[in-house]
């Protein structure tokens, strides 16, 4: 797993390495711009003409390193210095010397007309990096607009300039389409409102100190599929189907029953030992058709959930996709979680119901995991200021009900109730469709049904479902992806991420 640090602990991370590797400040700052290049290289060939803006502190001493070597690699290099009162570091006037009479450096001042950046395939974006604790102004804001409107593709060295690391920005950012930053990743990359700035991001290794990471304290994580695979339990040659649990499914409804299908696959997929699954009369047929693996359990109602089952059998109880809100449903839904003393997962209308009924949260069962899309988060929890603010509600949410929120989407974020929140970093656009929060649903119940506490649970069922979509993605495409693709892909998705079979050999 990697840790995500503050602004400050990374300036702490750097003068740590710094003082304790030990190695000279410029020649750390030679190994961030060699781990840029390495990236910039395999994107852009030496045909691209390449513009970079430095400001005059450290990210633009990158700026002025990272010119040096793609002019040393064969590219056709300019060099903007915007100098609006801030002092040059040590490190930049190092490498401004280094770069002198190499390439053509204009420079831009408050007695600059207009600022143009032209004539360039790529620009790269300097300015400023993760230090900056304030909106900016002046000359600096004039040149990220330069920087906006300039036609070539914009790449950031380690963060957007102008864009605030951990706390929410303000004024102008410069909108990359590509970010590569130093070592870990920052907060901001992994909320929805930053995207138009980030664009798509890549982390480089440049040897900042191990263990200064491994102290650091933080209460944010991105998913690594090697720390994932650690979690994942190994079979056994003589284990049998009562080893690995019995999940009830409570899903559908008339018109619905492919929710409860493919909720229903991803459990067994997903490793659950038994899996029942109750539905109303109408699909019957239809879900012992499509997964007869699944033994079915009707309810009196031929078209909605209106009766609960008894839960004595089962180790976790899994319910929403396709249920509908019907005022029986509401009912059953509440009775059901009274006498429920086992965790639950709970999505889509389940979760619908509860937010329109807010006596319902104090029976969810501790260690449970709730699921919501953004929309169903926000009628959980009311509307949110920003992405930021969203976090800190759904970490509220998980401290409460002592489980775990997951907040679907891009980056999905998973919050313990330890206070702790976990990103994804699988799964693609192409899986912005019906279904696909459903196999959630269906791979976390029947995780859980095998043993998974519910915040491994969460980890596991999120990244492998993401995987599987990103294998399916490769073979369909991103529109004509489906649930049942992914589905089909949850096997190799379990395979890479480190499920075996413990043999005795």
């Amino acid at each position: 797993m990697l840790k995500i640090l503050s602004a400050q602990q990374q300036k702490e991370l750097d003068a740590y390495t710094i003082a304790n590797e030990p190695v000279a400040s410029i020649d750390l700052m030679e190994r961030a711009c060699r781990a840029f290049c390495s990236w910039f290289t395999v994107k852009f060939d030496e045909t691209h003409s390449v513009g970079v803006v430095c400001g005059t502190g450290n990210n633009g001493g990158d700026g002025l390193g990272i010119a040096r070597m793609l002019f040393e690699y064969g590219y056709r290099i300019k060099v903007w210095i915007v100098r609006g009162g801030i002092k040059e570091t040590p490190d930049f006037t190092t490498n401004l010397r280094r770069l002198s009479g190499k390439v053509n450096i204009m420079e831009i001042t408050a007695g600059t007309a207009q600022i143009q950046f032209e004539g360039c395939d790529v620009l790269i974006d300097a300015l400023f990096g993760s230090g900056l604790n304030r909106s900016v102004e002046g000359i600096y804001a004039e040149a990220i607009r330069a920087i906006n409107n300039a036609p070539g593709i914009r790449v950031a060295v380690d963060i957007p300039s102008g864009l605030m690391a951990d706390v929410p920005s303000a004024g102008e950012v410069v909108k990359a389409g590509f970010t590569v930053t130093f070592q870990l990743p920052k907060l901001a990359f992994l909320l929805p409102q930053n995207f138009a700035y980030v664009g798509e991001w890549s982390v480089v290794d440049i040897g900042l100190s191990k263990k200064f990471i491994e102290q650091a304290q933080t209460k944010y994580y991105l998913l690594t599929r090697t720390g994932v695979g650690k979690l994942i339990k190994p079979r056994s040659k003589f284990d049998h189907k009562g080893r690995y649990g019995h999940a009830l499914l409570v899903a559908g409804s008339k018109g619905k029953a492919g929710a409860a299908v493919l909720a229903a696959l991803g459990a067994m997929r997903s490793g659950a030992g038994l899996l029942t699954v109750h539905v109303p009369g109408s699909a019957y047929s239809i879900l012992q058709t499509a997964v007869p693996e699944a033994m079915a359990q009707v309810d009196e109602d031929a078209e909605v959930f209106s009766v609960p089952p008894g839960t004595e059998p089962y180790n976790v109880i899994g319910a929403g996709p396709g249920l509908g809100t019907d005022e029986k449903t509401v009912r059953a839904l509440e009775a059901l979680l009274a006498k429920a003393a086992l965790p639950c997962v709970l999505d889509a209308d389940a979760l619908n119901i509860i937010s329109a009924n807010a006596h319902l949260f104090q029976l969810i069962p501790e260690g449970s995991v709730l699921t919501p899309h953004p929309g169903e988060f926000r009628r959980l929890v009311g509307d949110w200021q920003d992405d930021f603010d969203r976090l800190k509600r759904q970490v509220e949410l998980a401290c409460r009900l002592q489980s775990v929120v997951v907040v679907k989407g891009a980056h999905s974020a998973i919050a313990l109730p330890d206070g702790t929140v976990w990103f994804n970093n699988t799964g693609n656009p192409g899986m912005a469709k019906g279904g696909s929060g459903d196999a959630l649903t269906g791979i976390i119940t029947g995780l859980m049904a095998r043993g998974y506490a519910a915040a491994d649970a969460a980890r596991i069922g999120c990244w492998v479902h993401g995987l599987a979509g990103d294998l399916a993605l490769h073979e369909k495409g991103p529109e004509s992806l489906i649930t049942r693709d992914l589905l089909e892909k949850l096997p190799e998705a379990f395979r890479q991420t480190g499920a075996v079979l413990r043999t005795g050999f």
